[in-house]
C-alpha cells in the first residue's frame, strides 16, 4: 500500500480571513503603502500606477499627494463594480481613503530632514510593494492600474506585478517632463522593484488565506 502526502486541499471556510484579520490587513497595508509613497515623495521621486501619477502631478502641480490621489482613483470605481463587484469596490474605496489619510500622518508626524534619494526611493518602493501585496491578499487594491491589473489576471491568468509593469513605465516615462533624468532613473529602478515583489508573490491559487 502506498502512503500519500499530507492533503493541500483546505475547506474554503477554514481558510477565508474572518473581519478582524481584514480589518488588520487592510490597516497594516494601506499604511506600509503610504508610507512607502511619503518616502518616494520625500525623495523627489515617482513610481507606477496612479499613485506615482499623483506624485508626479505634485511635483508639477504643489497639490497634496492626498487630493490628487482620491480624485484621480473615482473614474477606475466605475469598473471596480462592473467587474469586480460591490464587496472589492467597497474595500478599495476604503483603501485608497485610508492611504490619503495616513499619508496626512506621515507628513505630521514624520518630519524628515535628510534623507539619501538611492536609498529613498528603492525603500519606498519595497515598502510601497509590501503594502500593496497585503491589500490585494485581503480583497482590495489601491485603485486604478491596480484594479486593471487584477481584472486583466483574473481574465487571462497574466500576473498583475507584469501587467502593472507596462502601466508603470509609461508614469516613469512621463516624469522626464516634471523631474530630473537621474530622479527617473532612480524612479525605474524602483518601479521595477516594485513590480517585481508583486509579480513573485501574487499568484492566484497559492496564497490560501485568500
Amino acid at each position: 500500500m502506498t502512503e500519500t502526502g499530507p492533503s493541500l486541499v483546505f475547506d474554503e471556510k477554514t481558510t477565508k480571513h474572518g473581519v478582524g484579520e481584514d480589518v488588520l490587513g487592510m490597516l497594516t497595508g494601506t499604511f506600509t503603502a503610504s508610507f512607502g509613497l511619503y518616502l518616494l515623495n520625500a525623495s523627489h521621486a515617482v513610481t507606477g500606477g496612479t499613485a506615482g501619477l499623483s506624485l508626479l502631478l505634485g511635483f508639477a502641480s504643489e497639490v497634496p499627494f492626498w487630493v490628487l490621489f482620491a480624485v484621480i482613483n473615482l473614474p477606475f470605481a466605475v469598473l471596480a463594480v462592473w467587474k469586480k463587484g460591490w464587496d472589492f469596490t467597497l474595500r478599495t474605496m476604503i483603501a485608497i481613503a485610508l492611504v490619503s489619510g495616513f499619508s496626512v500622518v506621515h507628513e505630521t508626524f514624520f518630519v524628515v530632514g535628510e534623507l539619501n534619494p538611492v536609498y529613498g526611493t528603492l525603500a519606498g518602493n519595497l515598502m510601497a510593494g509590501i503594502g500593496l501585496l497585503i491589500v490585494f491578499r485581503h480583497g482590495g487594491s489601491l485603485g486604478g492600474f491596480n484594479i486593471v491589473a487584477l481584472v486583466v489576471q483574473d481574465a487571462t491568468g497574466i500576473r498583475a506585478g507584469w501587467t502593472l509593469m507596462v502601466f508603470d513605465i509609461l508614469v516613469v516615462l512621463a516624469a522626464l517632463f516634471v523631474v530630473p533624468w537621474p530622479n527617473v532613473l532612480m524612479s525605474a529602478a524602483g518601479a521595477v522593484l516594485l513590480n517585481l515583489v508583486l509579480a513573485l508573490n501574487h499568484r492566484p491559487g497559492r496564497y490560501i488565506g485568500r
